[in-house]
């Protein structure tokens, strides 16, 4: 063995002895048997210190080249460890190769939600924008005009952040909550879970904590989760999140980040009130921590019950606004958008640069010309009046539950009905008697990653089914309650 040791080399020098004994091994000039020198032969063979060849024989033995054995030294063990497997017969070990934080997923909440496009089973799963509630006639009037244009940069890459006449109209909408931003302050994603997504990688470093609100939509608690952030809750109450003990956790953790759904709530429907929405900024500014706002279904309002959003409030530009069109457009047309401070908006584009070569240019052409013929605001008195007949024919079946100790509170927009269900009720044999009856729904212990409070709650979802499925689901759901009392 001539181990060649470089003392001015940039590189240390255990790594150049590692370097070289690892080549060997790979060469086949040292092979499965052999014994290494011991670490003081091999210290006083190249003039090291003996600790030196301790740390090249440990990265060796970490990379599976090397073994120490009791009595005798390091031997090269490189290929009989690879061949201690039965390659003919072995298949490859998944469980031990993917990430345990995807192993240990509860998968409960996306098995339900894709039942949703079972035509089977009437669905109170899935938030979904019916075919009957977006417009379809001008959504193909504007698609055949994008097509029959000469304008061919509709086939083209799109700028990272997304195209600045749809930027530009998002901004006209934004005006409208009170949000004044320039496009150069909105990102355009292609939903709430990949801006979420973005969001944490840009933000989170592993240990860091997030706070959120309790319940919560279990597709937040994932993505902070897989980030590595440590999830820290706080209770809400019929105003939102209790901003007092969420000051308490302020001062003792420090968080990165507060996220928050403040308009309709998932799964509660409640809405945030102002007096919580300013207690909130004021725990921004004075413990200089940004807030996400996740503000999805604001536009669904079935009163003239306004309150300004937590991103129009803020006069510093700290908060990060998020919003999706996935409950007022067409469903596979998805798109959503991040508005923040320019630093933000920067470094969301660079990582959008990372990871995709570019965004869904025929989609963000269609929804800039939906905003821009004024088809978006003047089509949301549609949406918001088929959402409310479908939420007072179900809250009136519900009714038929309330002997059975049912609670609930009408919201006033969103798309969900938070139902508590009575103490006698079993909740994992509702599920199974609704199941048999060809009704699904989302239960509440999904929304609660810290324990078991949601085993007495259910979610139901009012915007997708037909109003004959309503009366008949309900109908059915009323029974499998009866039945597991």
């Amino acid at each position: 063995m001539n181990i060649r040791v470089m003392p001015h080399s940039q590189t240390p020098i255990y790594i150049q002895i590692k370097n070289q004994i690892r080549e060997m091994i790979l060469k086949g000039e040292l092979l499965d048997g052999f014994l290494l020198p011991s670490e003081r032969k091999m210290a006083e063979k190249t003039g090291t210190h003996r600790n030196t060849i301790i740390k090249a024989y440990q990265e060796l033995k970490a990379d599976g080249f090397i073994n120490a054995f009791q009595g005798v030294g390091y031997k090269v063990t490189y290929k009989s460890s690879k061949m201690s497997l039965n390659q003919k017969s072995a298949s490859i070990p998944w469980q031990y190769l993917i990430r345990n934080e995807l192993l240990d997923q509860q998968i409960s909440f996306d098995n339900l939600f894709s039942k949703s496009y079972s035509k089977k089973t009437i669905s109170f799963a899935g938030g979904i924008v019916p075919a009957e509630a977006y417009h379809k006639e001008d959504i193909r009037a504007i698609l055949a005009d994008i097509i029959n244009s000469e304008n061919e940069s509709i086939y083209e890459y799109t700028p990272y952040q997304g195209l600045y006449e749809l930027r530009k109209n998002i901004c006209g909408l934004l005006r409208e909550k009170g949000v004044k931003a320039t496009p150069s302050e909105i990102q355009i994603l292609s939903e709430t879970n990949q801006a979420l997504d973005y969001l944490a990688e840009l933000f989170i470093v592993p240990g860091d904590i997030v706070i959120t609100e309790e319940p919560l939509s279990p597709d937040v608690y994932r993505t902070f989760r897989l980030a590595g952030a440590n999830v820290v809750t706080v209770p809400i109450d019929e105003e939102g999140i209790i901003t007092d003990i969420l000051e308490q956790l302020c001062i003792k953790y420090s968080p990165k980040l507060i996220y928050v759904n403040s308009s309709f709530h998932d799964p509660t429907g409640i809405i945030m009130s102002l007096k919580r929405r300013k207690n909130l900024l004021d725990l921004l500014c004075k413990y200089r921590i940004p807030i996400i706002e996740d503000d999805c279904a604001s536009c669904i309002r079935f009163s003239d019950n306004f309150i300004p959003t937590i991103k129009a409030l803020d006069k510093n530009n700290s908060v990060i606004y998020i919003y999706s069109f996935a409950l007022t457009f067409a469903p596979g047309l998805t798109l959503a958008y991040v508005a923040a401070s320019k630093q933000v908006i920067k470094r969301l584009r660079y990582l959008l640069s990372m990871h995709l070569i570019s965004l869904d240019s025929l989609t963000q052409n269609i929804i800039s010309n939906y905003i821009e013929r004024g088809l978006y605001t003047k089509n949301m008195k549609d949406i918001c009046a088929c959402y409310q007949s479908k939420r007072d024919l179900m809250c009136m079946m519900l009714k038929k539950a309330k002997s059975l100790g049912i609670k609930y509170n009408i919201p006033e927009g969103g798309v969900y009905i938070w139902c508590r269900l009575s103490d006698k009720m079993d909740p994992h044999q509702l599920i199974r008697k609704a199941s048999m009856k060809g009704v699904c729904y989302i239960p509440g212990t999904v929304f609660f990653p810290c324990g078991t409070k949601g085993d007495n709650y259910i979610r139901l979802n009012y915007s997708y089914p037909a109003l004959k499925q309503i009366e008949k689901g309900i109908t059915l759901l009323v029974e499998a309650m009866k039945e597991s009392m």
